[in-house]
């Protein structure tokens, strides 16, 4: 069969709900089309609900979330920022934006986000050196929280801010708490990967109401109270239009159905891919419950008898996407010259790390088309191996 005529799954499409029309027409109705709105409001309260922050700022994506949520913590040029190594470059490139440098903190295997202990340990060397860092950015990666008791605590020792990188982790619980909440301020994404999306768009969270108050002037050209254009400082436009934000109120009203199913594709897998030798699936921390926006897997090529690599073409190979675990940071060539707290487990994770399909929307023979082409390669190296 040609590769072309059998329909492509997508590692994590986006899912509409059918009620953003609706929304999306009464903003074009009301006329409603600029960054500002009653859908912009309205989505601000309605995530204020959902994840029981004091404060919600609807941005234009979760980096320029970040970005504010790091200059409104004191980052500026020259400091230093602590960030988990296995991420997205999203999460370090506001640190550069600053002028910032970052240094990369390792992964621990229990829930793969930053180890505690390293930080612990990196924070108490920065201050017998007598310069702390500025901030430390906690990623919480594929829908599982960090974990964060241990960070707020340690951070707390050494009076660091703590800005929280959700822009996975939304629909996650960590003990019974957003994760997103804990910190100075959390971020969200809603990029059309996401667990819920406006096509592009972000949200900054605090219970600082100056933060957000700042954060709000800040992502409006900074424009000052006058009858007239009157600006005091450097601002950016970073608002998040009326017409996107129709369209999140809508997904966030189907934000558990939306976990539920991908919690169910995770279910799927690990019963028909989990006692296979030489897999193993991100485990989910004893601290919350993962959103699994992506199911993610390890493959030791040593006892499945193929790497990650040779998997992913095979899965491309039947129009089926798939994506390596995220490269650490400190092993990207932009972030090279920065420091970098342990590494190895990171980079065991990425050289092993496969991220199957996980969109809400799958079909049970979508799932049973990526186990069965898994399933496949296994059978294929299990057989020459015997032969040989």
């Amino acid at each position: 069969m040609n590769r072309s005529s059998i329909p492509r799954i997508y590692l994590s499409p986006p899912h509409m709900s059918g009620l953003e029309r609706a929304h999306v027409a009464d903003a074009f109705d009301s006329n409603w089309i600029a960054p500002v709105g009653p859908h912009v409001e309205a989505f601000e309260s309605e995530f204020c609900d959902l994840t029981g922050a004091r404060n919600a700022v609807a941005l234009s994506s979760g980096t320029a979330a970040l970005h504010l949520a790091l200059q409104l913590a004191g980052v500026s040029a020259g400091d230093e920022v602590l960030v988990s190594t296995l991420t997205f470059s999203a999460s370090i490139n506001p640190v550069v934006y600053l002028g910032a440098a970052p240094t990369f903190i390792d992964s621990e295997r229990q829930s793969w986000n930053m180890d505690p202990s390293l930080l612990a340990d990196t924070l108490a060397e920065r201050a017998d050196q007598g310069h702390l860092p500025k901030a430390v950015v906690v990623v919480h990666l594929y829908g599982q929280s960090a974990d964060l008791d241990a960070i707020i605590e340690v951070c707390g020792q050494y009076d660091v801010p703590v800005v929280e990188d959700a822009a996975e982790a939304l629909g996650a619980i960590y003990g019974q708490r957003q994760p997103g909440t804990f910190g100075l301020a959390g971020i969200f994404s809603f990029n059309g990967n996401k667990i819920i999306t406006t096509s592009g768009g972000g949200m900054l969270v605090t219970d600082d109401d100056w933060l957000a108050s700042r954060a709000r002037k800040l992502a409006a050209q900074a424009r000052d109270p006058a009858p007239h254009y009157e600006h005091s400082e450097i601002g950016y436009n970073y608002r998040l239009s009326n017409v996107l934000a129709a369209i999140g109120r809508a997904q966030l009203g189907v934000l558990a159905d939306r976990v539920a199913a991908r919690r169910r594709n995770f279910a799927y897998y690990a019963a028909a891919l989990g006692g296979v030798p030489g897999i193993t699936f991100m485990p989910e921390a004893p601290w919350g419950r993962s959103s699994r926006w992506l199911t993610t897997l390890t493959i030791d090529p040593r006892t499945f008898g193929a790497d990650r690599e040779v998997v992913r073409l095979a899965l491309e190979a039947e129009n089926i996407e798939s994506r390596p675990v995220w490269k650490p940071m400190h092993r990207q060539p932009v972030f090279s010259r920065y420091r970098c707290a342990g590494g190895d487990v990171a980079e065991q994770l990425f050289r092993n790390g496969l991220c199957l399909p996980s969109g809400s929307s799958l079909s049970e023979n979508d799932l049973e088309r990526v186990c069965h082409a898994v399933l496949g390669v296994h059978r294929a190296a299990t057989h020459n191996t015997a032969r040989t």
